[in-house]
């Protein structure tokens, strides 16, 4: 009896506060989200005469939405661990991210680890599907520039145009710096079986935790951002233009999140808490963008590599534990990823501060007009 009124107090627990989580994120997305899109609106005229400095506020408006995001997993205890190369090296630069995608709080893991990373998350777009746009956070991603791309062959040709045409529109004249994609085109238990039986079809190797992933818009990436090269200088460009010009697309950053034991964290469980603490572990891999290859052939070889690795990595991982040591290491080095209490809750202050704020101003002008 002692057992069974102890596991009733404890499903209680666990409910009430999922209960009270899912509360506060109603009212944290409530005051937030209206906060930065009216925010924007009272700055057009800035975006008019300074359109820089117009979106370096957007960005850290955006940085600081995302936090709050990182909060709800950070304060249920599920942190990361980093593992592989230091990507705050390159923090400044340009690069296009590759992550394998297992469920919906892949985006969340990311939103969280990459906090730390500088400008990094006020200056990156997403791609990511179009489904995303209907979301809360959709209007927040729409405003800053991400892009939703539509899945399935009826609208790949279509979707590969006008990613180019929004990353010539957008993405220099924003400042944007790291772009983030999952090229897997879908979570890993949707696609799994399809990918298997391509693979085994093509004579390609049979992958259990990734999928094989996509050409398209990786390629569009690349053709768009990556400056012309001339051996590791923009081709055909005297001194004077080169300074003025972007470098263009630098550096490849091939990132692999794994769960423990292979059981991802749902977006359900990020807004709720229910699950126990768990640590998700983000491994990343830098390439210089000129050692990628632009032909089509020779890139998807190339892509394919990289989750064939990750497959790999993976696949070390749940054997041990652990991811193994880069190239020329004898011990695989990991790094705690934190983030400050205190930063956290002073954020999550001013959106309620924000929304309050907002609040009085709307019935103030109420009550002026009625």
């Amino acid at each position: 009896m002692a057992v069974t009124l102890e596991r009733a107090q404890r499903v209680g627990y666990i409910c009430l506060k999922a209960l009270l989580r899912f509360a506060f994120m109603v009212a944290n997305n409530l005051v937030a989200i209206p906060s930065y899109v009216l925010y924007l609106i009272m700055l057009q005229p800035l975006r008019i005469l300074d359109s820089k400095s117009f979106w370096y506020i957007e960005g850290v408006l955006f940085k600081w939405l995302l936090a709050m995001v990182a909060s709800w997993g950070w304060w249920a205890g599920y942190t990361v661990v980093e593992w592989g190369d230091d990507v705050k090296a390159v923090s400044e630069d340009e690069a296009m991210v590759l992550v394998n995608h297992q469920a919906t709080g892949d985006v969340c893991t990311l939103m969280m680890c990459l906090q730390d990373k500088g400008t990094v998350v006020r200056q990156m777009m997403w791609l990511m599907d179009h489904i995303f746009k209907y979301t809360n956070f959709g209007i927040v991603s729409l405003i800053h520039g991400d892009f939703f791309i539509r899945q399935g062959k009826t609208h790949r040709d279509q979707q590969l145009v006008l990613l180019k045409e929004h990353l010539e529109k957008y993405y220099r004249s924003r400042n944007r710096k790291w772009i983030v994609l999952f090229p897997e085109g879908g979570f890993l238990r949707k696609r799994r079986e399809t990918s298997q039986a391509f693979a085994k079809k093509n004579n390609l190797p049979f992958l259990k935790h990734v999928t094989l992933p996509r050409l398209g818009a990786t390629q569009v990436i690349l053709k768009t951002l990556v400056a012309p090269q001339e051996n590791g200088t923009p081709a055909g460009r005297d001194a004077v233009i080169k300074e003025s010009k972007s470098k263009g697309l630098q550096w490849v950053i091939d990132t692999t999140i794994a769960y423990p034991k292979g059981e991802p964290i749902d977006i359900q469980t990020w807004i709720l808490g229910y699950r126990q603490p768990t640590v998700t572990h983000v491994h990343y891999r830098i390439f210089p963008v000129k050692d990628v290859p632009a032909e089509p052939e020779a890139l998807t070889h190339w892509l394919y590599q990289r989750f064939i690795e990750k497959e790999d990595l993976l696949t070390h991982f749940y054997e041990t534990g652990a991811f193994p040591p880069l190239q020329g290491q004898t011990k695989a080095i990991s790094r705690e990823m934190t983030l400050s209490n205190l930063w956290l809750v002073g954020i999550q202050s001013l959106a309620f501060l924000s929304g309050g704020m907002w609040y009085c101003i709307f019935q103030y002008f109420y009550r002026c007009l009625f």
